[in-house]
């Protein structure tokens, strides 16, 4: 990006008017596939993310994170280490890959083919992606086949869809 474009939109520690997404990887053994689980949230401040983190992962699990001053309260109840990503991306096992690579692959769909999305409907983006990634095992037939199952004799309205109701009166 050219310096004056990103003097006008970077401030502090991201571009301004993005959307907060967390993100929760569990690594697993290599005979298994890794599951990813996402979060819209507020604000990255320690106290909204504790409670996700505390959704998501049992107490006492090993978590790595990057070093955002927001993750320091892990350390209370997860064995927590840290990658600083200004001086190294991987120090033996801590990491984080893998979620990295989730997060490309979610940039390269919505710039690729979705070119934009509206954060009303930024769920159903993260919700289709981490479905992707989470059923990779099989092929876009499979994955197909499996949505068109979970959906037979269920009904999505074009009003409930755009987040808009419908008027019946004339105007």
């Amino acid at each position: 990006m050219h310096a004056s474009k990103r003097a006008e939109k970077v401030t502090g520690r991201g571009f301004s008017g993005k959307v907060a997404v967390m993100g929760v990887l569990s690594r697993t053994r290599a005979e298994q596939k890794s599951i990813v689980k996402l979060e819209i949230l507020p604000d990255t401040r320690t106290k909204t993310i504790d409670p996700v983190v505390h959704k998501h992962v049992e107490a006492g699990s090993t978590v790595y994170s990057d070093a955002p001053a927001s993750y320091r309260k892990l350390e209370d109840e997860y064995v927590h280490h840290v990658i600083d990503h200004a001086t190294e991306y991987v120090n033996g096992k801590i990491h984080t890959n893998g979620i990295e690579n989730f997060w490309a692959l979610l940039k390269r769909a919505i710039r690729g083919t979705y070119v934009s999305v509206e954060p009303f409907h930024l769920f159903r983006y993260l919700d289709e992606e981490a479905f992707r990634f989470n059923k990779r095992d099989g092929n876009d037939a499979d994955r197909f086949n499996k949505v068109s199952k979970s959906i037979t004799g269920k009904r999505l309205t074009y009003a409930q869809l755009t987040g808009k109701t419908l008027s019946t009166t004339p105007a």
